[in-house]
């Protein structure tokens, strides 16, 4: 059976759909949904919510150990059965533990896609890693903008959330029945005849654990924010899932075309320039109302665009023998990142929305205020104060990445010419 790339690569983008779409809709679902039906708190949706986080760095570190060993195939199937497990519990879940534990699976689900589809694609793609990894990772905000989408239109209907949940299987029984049928091709680690010995030398080189690092802050700037952002923006007067379906369509735009962008930066140089824009893009953000807030959305968006898959495709171009568990690495890194910073930003918005409620007023009564009364106004007067508050804190990453990657550019130059010791 021959290796048909153009089936492999749609089957690997309803792949990073349907994960896509556990995110978009699981952010639809957070406060309106999870919060009031399952009577939990931004703190505990958060840590809820972050499990997926923790999943899908165990099944990324552990599948980049056993790509190469069993295959990208078998971690595919192991995807598969991990997502149809995860919605369906999440789809009968009945309070905190029941979530937690189903969207643990739901979380190993989509951290086995990207272990075995990164390496895939890259292997696929030897001499365009960084443009494909890109173009393949337009699915990651396309499927956000397919998820938002839907359950929006569902909402408008009045459907139920668990019908939302169901939606995504049915990406996630497409890419299962393709990926069956399919013959998938040795990793480039394993076809370019690199030891195991050697991988896990080049895996604790400075410079790569140095982008470890850096994968940790690009991840909580962008897949944290998104996450909470319908939560964050609820009271700036534009349906909230609607500016998560704009930005994650302008990063879907921005991967597709990312060819040109990368011959004139360079990777390095996408980098620099994202972690710039973004923070212009949160701090705009944090100041904006209305539809103001479509503007300063688009400039969040542009510059979280190439943030994930420029760092994978960076380590593919310059530490290539790292193989799969490189990127497995960095993906698991950027995931755990967001697993903790969720509960910080949920714990720090319930702190800002107490702080912000006026000391003459009954915090009680304030809280559990219903819609219609004089307390539900300062109520959502107090939540866009303390939205804007954290996405203000949130910046403090994306800032200090600017420094991050101008030292990085530096080096890579000195790597480029001959002059790195």
């Amino acid at each position: 059976m021959e290796i048909q790339k153009n089936k492999i690569f749609i089957a690997s983008a309803l792949a990073l759909v349907a994960t896509a779409m556990t995110f978009a809709i699981r952010a639809d679902l957070l406060g309106n949904t999870f919060g009031e039906v399952f009577k939990l708190s931004n703190a505990e949706i958060g840590w809820c919510i972050g499990t997926a986080f923790w999943g899908f760095t165990l099944a990324m570190i552990i599948g980049g150990l056993l790509v190469d060993i069993l295959g990208m195939k078998k971690i595919l199937i192991f995807a598969f059965i991990g997502h149809l497990t995860g919605i369906i519990m999440t789809i009968y879940s009945s309070g905190f533990w029941s979530l937690f534990i189903s969207t643990i699976f739901v979380g190993m689900a989509n951290g086995c896609v990207e272990a075995a589809c990164n390496p895939l694609i890259a292997t696929l793609y030897p001499h365009n890693k960084v443009k494909m990894l890109n173009r393949f990772h337009v699915w990651f905000p396309g499927g956000i903008v397919i998820g938002g989408l839907v359950a929006y239109v569902l909402s408008v209907f009045e459907a139920s959330w668990q019908l939302k949940m169901a939606v995504i299987l049915l990406p996630v029984i497409s890419y299962g029945y393709l990926f069956l049928k399919l013959k998938l091709p040795e990793t480039e680690r394993v076809s370019s005849g690199i030891t195991m010995k050697e991988m896990m030398k080049a895996c604790v080189a400075p410079l790569f654990l140095f982008m470890v690092f850096c994968m940790f802050l690009t991840a909580s700037t962008e897949l944290g924010t998104n996450q909470w952002i319908t939560v964050l923006l609820s009271n700036v007067g534009v349906p909230a899932i609607l500016l998560l379906v704009f930005i994650n369509g302008i990063m879907a735009m921005g991967r597709l075309f990312a060819g040109p962008v990368v011959h004139r930066l360079n990777p390095a140089g996408m980098l620099l320039f994202s972690a710039i824009t973004a923070t212009i893009g949160l701090i705009f953000l944090s100041y904006s109302s209305g539809w103001t807030a479509f503007a300063a959305t688009a400039i969040f968006a542009i510059g979280v665009t190439y943030f994930w898959p420029t760092m994978l495709g960076f380590v593919a171009e310059y530490f290539p023998k790292t193989g799969a568990l490189g990127l497995s690495i960095m993906g698991g890194a950027g995931m755990l990142s967001v697993s903790f910073i969720l509960p910080l930003m949920g714990n720090f918005y319930d702190q800002q929305i107490i702080s912000a409620i006026p000391n003459t007023l009954n915090s009680d009564a304030i809280l559990t205020a219903v819609e219609g009364t004089k307390e539900y106004l300062v109520l959502t007067q107090t939540r866009l104060e303390a939205g804007a508050e954290t996405l203000r804190h949130v910046a403090l990453l994306p800032a200090f990445l600017i420094g991050a990657f101008i030292f990085l550019r530096i080096r890579v130059k000195k790597i480029k010419t001959g002059t790195n010791e």
